[in-house]
């Protein structure tokens, strides 16, 4: 039998190690039977200690009285809802784990031949299961990566997804995606009743792949949203700028190229512009010196940046539909504009200034990019380009498969995230229809004006 050449790693073994031979006949039924009933050991071990009970049992004249004792106990355990959810629990997990073997085998991927990542933990998810794996040495999360495609045929899914762990390269999350939880529209924002909220908190904007919850922070973090008319945009953004709202220390600043879009909001905010890019520059720059004096006070105190526990309060500036000021008429203007809109982007997180700017027409001549690349989170809703998702989520995305163009036009609300992560996030906003957005705004102004309203804004 030839041994394999150096540096020849084939079919998975070693340098030097000679192939092994193909199993016999016997071998092979003897290996099939063998990871049966290692897939099936906890059923087997649950039959062998029933079987083991009725012998006693019936050794010591008690056999009636052992299958009555077990006929209750088999009704307690289905009866009782928290012991019946944890055996599904487990049934489920062990079918999951009958299948992952054979499945992996079957595709063969190379630096896994002879081996199965075995499975720490199974957890079902609203689009199926999620698997907490570990990697054999010899192999890598890419490689199951890679083969994913394979896999999720093998195993007759939707899709297969492999996610590394951060913290340790021999950690991976598996999911099984059977089924596509962003095709239903996901159930209200769950802050749609609060009477008051703070911005330091995590804001929950919508669910993810995996039915997940998925929240954003916005202190020292800018927001850039971008898609189609008819995306979603409106009612993704309304949740920040309702949070925003809603907690009466934050000074609010409104810029609505439509003038209707953020008009419910009208009440809440210190400023209120609307199409003239002259009174945009205006607040532009008393945002400016604002964050300027911001620093000063910062330097005097020692501090390197605004804290929740000094007292300082958050400003939040939104501009809908960014491309309004970005293309007026008056190229002085719309460039003064866009430089102080960069100096704020670029300099005032620290300081407390937080910028929320949305756009339907995401293109590389309306959003300069020395301006989107400052967007620490950048969220794209359904594009009508894979160049105007890049616009928003940032070059390269779209041809690794964060495609907002892909997005179903029936699906409004779903996009890709990029936030905290590092990568791009599939998620459905939650729904925030008039009327709960009329009774936000309301409960706003009251937390806001308790002794009544008071005019505001320009």
């Amino acid at each position: 039998m030839a041994s394999r050449m150096p540096g020849n790693n084939m079919d998975g073994w070693g340098v030097g190690w000679p192939a092994p031979p193909p199993p016999s006949l016997p071998e092979s039924i003897l290996l099939t039977l063998v990871r049966t009933a290692a897939g099936f050991w906890l059923e087997l071990a649950v039959a062998a200690g029933i079987a083991l009970a009725v012998v006693e049992a019936q050794d010591a004249g008690l056999l009636w009285l052992a299958i009555v004792g077990l006929s209750a106990f088999v009704a307690g355990v289905l009866t009782w809802s928290p012991t019946r959810t944890l055996v599904t629990r487990v049934i489920h997990g062990q079918s999951v784990r009958r299948r992952w073997s054979p499945a992996i085998r079957a595709i063969a991927i190379q630096s896994l031949v002879g081996r199965v990542p075995p499975i720490m933990r199974v957890r079902s998810v609203p689009a199926g299961e999620v698997l907490d794996i570990t990697v054999p040495v010899g192999s890598t999360v890419d490689d199951l990566d890679l083969a994913s495609e394979s896999l999720a045929v093998a195993l007759r899914l939707r899709d297969v997804v492999v996610e590394r762990d951060p913290d340790n390269a021999a950690h991976a999350t598996v999911r099984f995606v059977r089924r596509d939880p962003l095709a239903n529209q996901p159930p209200a924002w769950r802050h749609s009743m609060s009477a008051s909220l703070s911005l330091w908190n995590p804001i929950p904007v919508g669910v993810d792949e995996a039915g997940e919850p998925v929240e954003i922070t916005l202190p020292e973090r800018n927001v850039l949203l971008g898609g189609e008319p008819g995306a979603g945009k409106s009612v993704a953004l309304s949740m920040l700028v309702a949070t925003a709202a809603l907690d009466p220390s934050v000074h609010l600043h409104l810029f609505d190229g439509k003038l209707v879009e953020l008009a419910t909001w009208s009440r809440c905010a210190d400023h209120n512009v609307g199409v003239s890019t002259a009174n945009a520059i205006d607040v532009l720059r008393e945002l400016q010196i604002e964050m300027d004096d911001r620093y000063l006070a910062l330097l005097s105190s020692r501090a390197r940046k605004v804290s929740r526990e000094g007292g300082q309060p958050l400003h939040v500036l939104v501009v809908d539909e960014l491309a309004h000021y970005l293309l007026a008429p008056d190229r002085k203007e719309r460039q003064e504009f866009a430089e102080l809109l960069r100096d704020l982007v670029a300099r005032g997180r620290a300081a407390g200034l937080i910028v929320l700017a949305a756009t339907q027409k995401p293109s590389h001549d309306v959003i300069p990019t020395a301006l989107r690349d400052l967007f620490g989170f950048r969220w794209a809703l359904r594009c009508n380009t894979p160049q105007a998702s890049d616009t928003v989520l940032g070059a390269g995305w779209a041809s690794l498969g964060y495609n907002a163009t892909d997005i179903d036009s029936a699906h409004r609300g779903v996009g890709y995230l990029l936030h905290e992560g590092g990568r791009p996030v599939r998620l459905r906003s939650h729904h925030i229809d008039d009327a709960a957005l009329a009774d936000l705004a309301a409960r706003a102004e009251r937390c806001r004006h308790p002794y009544g309203a008071r005019n505001v804004g320009r």
